[in-house]
C-alpha cells in the first residue's frame, strides 16, 4: 500500500513495548514504523470497515447446526446465569 505520509508522530516507548515492536518488525522485515501504523490499522479500522470484516467473516463461515428455539433458549440463559 503506497500512501502519502502527511503527520509526523512522536512517541514515546518503554523498553519492552519498544522490543516487541523492533522484534516484530525484524521478523517481517519492515521498519518499526511499519508495524505501529499496521497495528493502529487493525486496532482502528476506517469506520464502516469493521462491519463490512464481520459481515465477511460470517459469510465465510462454515455452515453448523443450530439448536432448536427452546435449546438455544435454555443455552442462553445458562450463560447469563453463569454471569451473575
Amino acid at each position: 500500500m503506497c500512501m502519502s505520509m502527511t503527520r509526523r508522530l512522536q512517541l514515546l516507548l518503554d523498553e519492552e513495548r519498544y522490543s516487541r515492536v523492533a522484534a516484530a518488525a525484524s521478523a517481517q522485515r519492515v521498519s518499526v514504523a511499519t508495524v505501529i501504523r499496521d497495528a493502529i490499522d487493525a486496532s482502528l479500522p476506517p469506520s464502516g470497515q469493521s462491519r463490512a470484516v464481520a459481515g465477511a467473516r460470517i459469510l465465510q463461515a462454515e455452515p453448523m447446526d443450530v439448536p432448536e428455539p427452546e435449546e438455544l433458549r435454555r443455552e442462553l440463559d445458562d450463560l447469563r446465569a453463569r454471569r451473575s
